[in-house]
């Protein structure tokens, strides 16, 4: 390996949990070095929810790095693969998707996603699996199936266990990964990224490459970003994510929110920092851990958001939970006379989504009105002009 190589495959494997093969990514490198041609850089994405946030975003920055480095992304959207469902980490089988919930999905996915990566027509190629996958005949499918055995297939840890556990696995089940790996032979793929959730699925690709008389692509598998409990993956389902439209001051919040053992992960995951700089701000004796958080928390936002930004919500941040203040931009409720009771009365504000979700905040004492804690949902409240009420760190309304 040239030295030039060398240091782009180092950058490419920082933050990565496996590349199948490395020695096969540097040859690739080198070879279209010196061709003088871009290596065409898949992502799947399969649209089963419009929304993205940081652990998304894990593995778009690793495909902004190719794009940076001259290498084209061909980001597949898999609106046919969806109607099938990924079985990926299911015990049961999943819903097949509309198309209508498919293109809504795919549209969000796309702006939210251009924050990350160069969406030039130079770097992002953007492509459906339908225009192959639904062209296909009976006999295509049947010779796609013929490149997989039962056993093989078996292989996959979610129907093993479904197996075992007695529960059902569908033949159509076992179609997606194949279809996941035709989508490598139809876009003449160099490299598949993918969580370690994917690794079966991108795997299967390698294969079905060879089988149909192509280089094998390599596989960059990343870790799952983990959420802001520090126990499960990051999940909007979970409640323990950060996404990547929230507002500023509450993106900047949640990350103050996470553990100091966490911050080393999310350094190397989501900035582009040096590794011996990360250490030295994930060092106690070098760094504050609150410092270190601080410097996190508007590196994260002001990609999203920008410089200005970022230092405005580390000031509010500041005034709020430092210095104990209430923040300046507190929206205002109209409320009508009278008593209400507490749960109510966050739903009336909009602090929460539900009243089931009220009267949860309210027991688990994350809810103050006027500075006073509130632990029975049934409380009555008398609004009064500029009383402010508080839901957990970040959310508050000023009753009028």
């Amino acid at each position: 390996m040239t030295d030039d190589i060398a240091e782009q495959v180092g950058l490419l494997k920082r933050g990565t949990v496996e590349v199948f093969r490395e020695n096969e990514l540097a040859q690739r490198l080198a070879i279209a070095a010196k061709d003088g041609r871009q290596l065409r850089i898949k992502l799947g994405m399969d649209p089963t929810a419009p929304d993205i946030h940081l652990g998304h975003t894990v593995v778009l920055r690793k495909l902004r790095q190719f794009q940076d480095l001259g290498h084209k992304a061909v980001l597949i959207i898999g609106d046919y693969t969806a109607r099938i469902g990924d079985p990926t980490g299911q015990n049961a089988t999943r819903p097949m998707l509309s198309a209508d919930e498919i293109k809504a999905n795919a549209r969000t996915y796309f702006a939210q996603a251009g924050k990350i990566l160069d969406t030039t027509e130079a770097r992002l190629e953007i492509r459906y699996n339908s225009e192959w996958l639904e062209k296909m005949t009976a006999m295509e499918t049947v010779h796609l199936a013929g490149k997989k055995t039962v056993a093989q297939m078996l292989q996959r840890d979610s129907f093993k266990k479904r197996l075992q556990a007695d529960v059902d696995v569908y033949m159509h089940e076992f179609l997606y990964p194949l279809m996941q790996g035709y989508d490598s032979v139809m876009i003449k793929s160099d490299v598949e990224l993918g969580g370690t959730d994917q690794t079966f699925n991108n795997l299967i690709g390698r294969d079905i490459q060879r089988a149909y008389g192509q280089e094998p692509q390599i596989v960059v598998i990343m870790p799952i970003l983990v959420g802001l409990d520090g126990v499960e993956k990051m999940s909007k389902s979970k409640g323990n994510y950060i996404g990547v439209t929230d507002a500023p001051a509450d993106m900047f919040g949640k990350v103050m929110s996470i553990s100091d053992e966490m911050m080393e992960n999310y350094f190397t995951l989501l900035t582009d920092l040096p590794a011996d700089k990360i250490a030295e701000l994930t060092d106690p004796a070098k760094t504050h851990p609150k410092e270190a958080k601080v410097a996190l928390g508007k590196m994260i936002v002001e990609q999203f958001h920008g410089a200005r930004a970022a230092q405005a919500a580390a000031a509010h941040f500041d005034k709020v939970f430092a210095q104990k203040q209430l923040p300046d931009d507190i929206p205002d409720v109209i409320v009508p006379p009278g008593p209400i009771s507490a749960a109510k009365l966050l739903l009336h504000c909009k602090l929460v989504e539900t009243g089931g979700q009220a009267k949860r905040m309210v027991k688990q004492g994350a809810v103050k009105i006027d500075d006073e804690k509130i632990t029975d949902p049934n409380t009555e409240v008398s609004p009064t002009d500029g009383m402010v009420v508080q839901v957990g760190k970040r959310k508050f309304a000023r009753l009028k």
